[in-house]
């Protein structure tokens, strides 16, 4: 077995997700990694880190100079004229995705990666190819919407997958709820299978131990306002907060222009209290979380929320819906407080109960749930279960 890969992480975009950047920066330190996308915008690439451009549907000339670059590359490597028909053959058909199939495949031969690590299930499609032959490994990540919700309500995309998920070579799963999520799409024990939590740079997130319960509550929920978020819960157990004249402030950082939430806040009567606002950067999130006196998290379904695991390291008290894989982290009065996602009234008795919570106790909940991250979630503990995934991968007979 190689001690150093080649790992290529397809996300599609080079502008990618914290979880990849820490990743593929971990990685990097000892393996050989590319990050494959589609578009070109890259304002701060990741040292050691190689990014492989497969131009964009929506910049054609730049897509035209990335495809002449892999043809190129073909002619003089391989003497193959195939690039150049392709690229004549596209800009006559104007078939920018053609164009970009041929780069990502001629990538993909060019580079003899060990492994192949895409990151969403939409992207598989563009594998299919590679499907039937040695190399690539060829592993799935199971993270979110994607996992947990389209196969179950779009019976056309499970049925693709179930197509699909027989022919790959692992999977990556960011909880053992999300997991069994995958397995109910496909069940194979023989393929490899790894539950490897996000890790996060603990050095930026300092813990603090949080405040005495303030009057008002400080509440606090981040996250664009789809439905699977399911704000509306909250905004209810916000409603019977008022109606036992317990004052609060409640931030839906994400929301602002939501048109629904917007109608609901207005009919519950809480334009005072609520607040719904743009997206902000980061820093400002985490300064906000440290500003709260808790985060509310109310999803119908989540695969392993980051935003809880953050505000946990941060010491940041959360109250979230008991789904997906969050009791894997939360245990209800011990590392957090757990509650129906169905039932406002349990919301609201939780949020109700903290000013009474001894501040000792409160110290003592948000200190274990600091411990939980420290041991589970950190940027090293994810490298390395990730490095368990692909060597496992590799060794397999296929």
């Amino acid at each position: 077995m190689k001690k150093h890969l080649s790992i290529i992480i397809f996300d599609g975009s080079l502008k990618t997700t914290p979880f990849i950047n820490r990743l593929a920066a971990g990685l990097a330190q000892k393996h050989k990694v590319y990050i494959m996308g589609f578009d070109h915008h890259l304002q701060k690439p990741i040292p050691k880190v190689n990014y492989i451009r497969l131009g964009s549907a929506t910049q054609s000339l730049k897509l035209f100079w990335v495809t002449l670059g892999w043809a190129l590359n073909g002619l003089f490597k391989s003497g193959s004229f195939k690039g150049v028909q392709q690229l004549l053959k596209g800009l006559g058909t104007r078939n920018k995705k053609s164009l970009q199939h041929y780069n990502f495949n001629r990538a993909i031969q060019y580079l003899q990666p060990d492994i192949l690590h895409v990151q969403w299930p939409s992207l598989l499609p563009w594998c299919e190819g590679l499907l039937q032959k040695e190399l690539p490994n060829i592993i799935l990540s199971q993270r979110g919407f994607q996992n947990n919700v389209r196969p179950f309500v779009d019976p056309e995309n499970k049925a693709y997958l179930q197509k699909i998920y027989p022919q790959l070579d692992g999977f990556h799963s960011v909880s053992k709820a999300m997991e069994a999520k995958g397995n109910q799409i496909h069940n194979d024990p023989s393929q490899v299978k790894r539950v490897v939590y996000s890790g996060f740079d603990l050095a930026q997130l300092p813990y603090e131990d949080p405040q005495p319960v303030p009057a008002p509550l400080q509440l606090l929920s981040v996250g664009r306002p789809h439905w699977i978020k399911n704000y509306p819960l909250a905004l209810k157990a916000c409603a019977l907060l008022k109606q036992q004249n317990i004052p609060f402030q409640y931030t839906i950082i994400g929301a602002k222009g939501n048109e629904e939430l917007q109608y609901l806040v207005r009919m519950l009567g809480l334009e005072e209290e609520v607040q719904l606002t743009a997206r902000v950067s980061q820093k400002e999130v985490y300064e906000r979380m440290r500003a709260a006196t808790v985060l509310l998290l109310p999803s119908l379904a989540e695969g392993m929320p980051n935003v809880a695991l953050e505000a946990m390291a941060l010491g940041v008290p959360v109250v979230s819906s008991n789904s997906g894989g969050i009791n894997e982290m939360i245990i209800h009065q011990k590392t957090g407080w757990l509650v129906s996602s169905q039932d406002p009234k349990e919301m609201a008795q939780v949020m109700s109960e903290l000013p009474q919570l001894a501040h000792k106790e409160l110290i003592n909940i948000t200190q274990a749930a600091r411990k939980k991250i420290e041991v589970e979630a950190t940027t090293q503990t994810m490298v390395q279960g990730m490095e368990s995934l692909y060597t496992e991968v590799c060794n397999r007979d296929r």
